[in-house]
């Protein structure tokens, strides 16, 4: 019994792409491997990743369409070989890249005759459209398109009545989900007293996000589903056990930061994501695009640093120095030669 649990405590589980390949530019596939496993843990996170990679990862799509001299949807235009309703569908296949919050506006203004494709979108510098070639209309005549167009981010597949169409604005069904597909496979090995596990994730993308991306994504959103259950307070939960009374002590997220505080051994900085450090949404979105996603990251940069990165403030430097000595009374160094 001992040596069992010596064995699970130093097993270390490992995960490698064993494939990876960009099929289109719309179309990138990724193939994983996670081991070893017990019997019956495979099939755990594979199903729970399965559901987290297709429906708890955000995407960027266009959502709404506006044009004044548009009647109304099934209507046609002369000069323009699609009708207003094929144009919205061409629009909601647009596969765009971004971690925008809130809503942006586009535009597309052309005048023919020519194709009309997704490299005539004027976007926001937040927005990157993945197939720049992504047909929209063909404009037979010599006459002026002007659209525009809302942008968001959202998950999931929502659905807009038409009914919601009003003074030449029209919704578009939003599909906010940069994994077109997903699918696990186990394979076991070992003896009948000792069966080990091997998990394979297949992920196809959309382009917007790489398979690797949308793993780290799906990985990060189950943690987060799971942290109420850690920190969240608890009171008037109560245990009977040999007739005796134990009330669960109230613990909350901040009262774990004053325990690292404390003693930063007890909760690995590595476990802590930047988006649990109340930091505003603009401060967020300039360190998620470098590649800070979790408080030892952070830490791992000096204030120089911070200030190099595109669109950061000294206003966002100030609120991060702020949250570190509040929670963890850390300072960063101005520079990498500070001590």
């Amino acid at each position: 019994m001992v040596r069992e649990e010596i064995a699970e405590s130093t097993r270390t589980l490992q995960w490698k792409c064993v494939e990876s390949r960009v099929d289109s530019t719309r179309l990138y596939y990724g193939r994983f491997i996670l081991s070893p496993l017990l019997k019956g843990q495979a099939d755990t996170i594979g199903i729970a990743m399965r559901r987290a990679l297709l429906g708890e990862i955000k995407g960027t799509c266009i959502t709404r369409a506006k044009s004044e001299k548009v009647p109304h949807e099934y209507s046609t235009i002369v000069g323009i070989e699609e009708s207003v309703h094929e144009i919205l569908i061409n629009l909601k296949e647009i596969v765009l890249r971004s971690n925008l919050y809130g809503v942006r506006d586009a535009s597309i203004c052309v005048r023919g005759p020519r194709y009309v494709t997704a490299q005539d979108i004027i976007s926001p510098p937040s927005v990157e459209i993945v197939d720049a070639t992504q047909y929209i209309a063909n404009l037979t005549e010599p006459i002026d398109l002007c659209i525009g167009l809302e942008i968001n981010r959202d998950r999931g597949y929502r659905t807009n009545p038409t009914n919601h169409s009003q003074n030449g604005s029209y919704p578009i069904d939003a599909v906010s989900m940069p994994v077109r597909n997903a699918n696990h496979s186990i394979h076991s090995y070992g003896n009948r007293n000792e069966k080990q596990e091997i998990l394979f994730l297949e992920i196809w993308t959309n382009g917007s996000l790489t398979p690797k991306e949308a793993l780290y994504e799906a990985s990060r959103n189950l943690i987060h589903l799971f942290i109420p259950f850690l920190h969240a307070e608890e009171r008037g939960i109560h245990f009977e056990e040999n007739k005796k009374r134990f009330t669960l002590p109230p613990f909350t997220f901040q009262n774990g930061l004053t325990k690292l505080r404390k003693n930063k051994k007890e909760i690995p900085l590595k476990c802590i994501f930047i988006d649990q450090l109340e930091l505003s949404p603009r401060t967020y979105n300039c360190l998620k695009k470098s590649n800070i996603h979790k408080l030892l990251d952070l830490l791992s940069n000096s204030q120089e640093d911070l200030m190099r990165i595109e669109y950061f403030r000294t206003e966002d430097l100030k609120w991060i120095l702020d949250t570190l000595q509040k929670h963890f009374a850390i300072n960063l160094p101005k520079n990498k030669f500070s001590f």
